[in-house]
């Protein structure tokens, strides 16, 4: 799923594209993607952009208003969403929607069988606040504003950063990468944090969104974002299971929940011990590793980290 990096390069991309321009039609190419019938979709026929922003993963589109006010787009992608750029005359395909301008049409595809991506046509700033979650712009907050937000419920630090009633446009490849930035267990319970390894996750989280957001536009400058994903190579543990970790040289560690991957090292983050991991913890019982030397004993290391070792 496209997290705070991501979106803040999508709308970087968007400003210089749409921000002015009349939106001529939206053109859903899916029944379920649309998720309000008022306004009617007809309204936004001609509007001018005002201007594209983020309400946490969401992009919203605002549109010149008329007598009754302002209209936002406000487009969540969830996991396979992604948009194109495409100039007038290029082939568009079969998109979950097109909308159209002068100068290009903006297309909104997603990946796999599964329709999760949504659109929501909204009138009003009113409307528009119900879409915010609550959770915390980390980039524009204080130290004790963080504390704050850390400390407001007693849950796991994985599940509270990733929390979007807690902070805003974190998900879990950020959170990985937040938390190992930081030398903690993606485990810990929030209410276990003193002030230092508090201020240390802090200064990781802001760390390591505004590196990213950096490097990615570093990386597009002007074009447009064509590989939006959660899997960089460049990533310290997010998505690179059994592969080494730059600061130890430890193999990165995974637990599988859901459809979720949490990635640690268990040297930096958790004092060498594994954490256990729901599918193989389960079949192995009491049998289950408790730090990495075990792990390699009972042949359950990935065998680039053995080979290496």
């Amino acid at each position: 799923m496209p997290e705070l990096p991501d979106i803040e390069l999508y709308l970087h991309a968007l400003e210089s594209r749409v921000v002015g321009q009349a939106l001529r039609e939206v053109r859903p190419g899916n029944p379920f993607l649309l998720r309000t019938v008022d306004p009617p979709l007809r309204e936004v026929a001609d509007r001018v952009v005002v201007a594209v922003s983020r309400i946490g993963k969401r992009i919203v589109i605002e549109l010149q208003g008329e007598l009754q006010g302002e209209v936002f787009l406000v487009i969540h992608l969830m996991i396979a969403g992604r948009f194109q750029w495409k100039v007038v005359g290029a082939k568009l395909g079969k998109p979950l929607c097109t909308f159209v301008f002068d100068t290009g049409t903006l297309v909104l595809t997603e990946a796999g069988s599964k329709r999760r991506a949504s659109l929501h046509l909204v009138r009003g700033r009113a409307a528009l606040a119900a879409f915010d979650r609550g959770g915390l712009e980390v980039l524009d907050a204080s130290p004790e504003e963080f504390a704050a937000a850390l400390r407001r419920e007693n849950h796991t630090l994985k599940r509270t950063l990733t929390d979007p009633r807690l902070f805003s446009g974190i998900g879990n490849a950020y959170s990985d990468e937040i938390l190992h930035r930081a030398r903690l267990s993606p485990f810990l319970q929030t209410k276990h944090l003193d002030e230092v390894r508090t201020a240390c996750l802090y200064a990781a989280t802001r760390g390591v969104l505004r590196e990213w957001t950096e490097r990615l536009r570093g990386e597009v400058g002007d074009g447009w974002p064509v590989k939006v994903t959660a899997f960089r190579p460049e990533m310290a543990v997010h998505g690179r299971y059994a592969q080494p970790c730059p600061v130890c040289g430890s193999p990165v560690q995974r637990i599988v929940y859901a459809e979720n991957e949490c990635n640690y090292c268990a040297t930096c983050q958790t004092g060498g011990r594994v954490l256990a991991d729901r599918a193989l913890s389960r079949l192995l019982g009491e049998d289950w590793p408790r730090n990495l030397e075990e792990l390699e004993e009972r042949g359950i290391l990935p065998r680039k980290a053995a080979e290496r070792g």
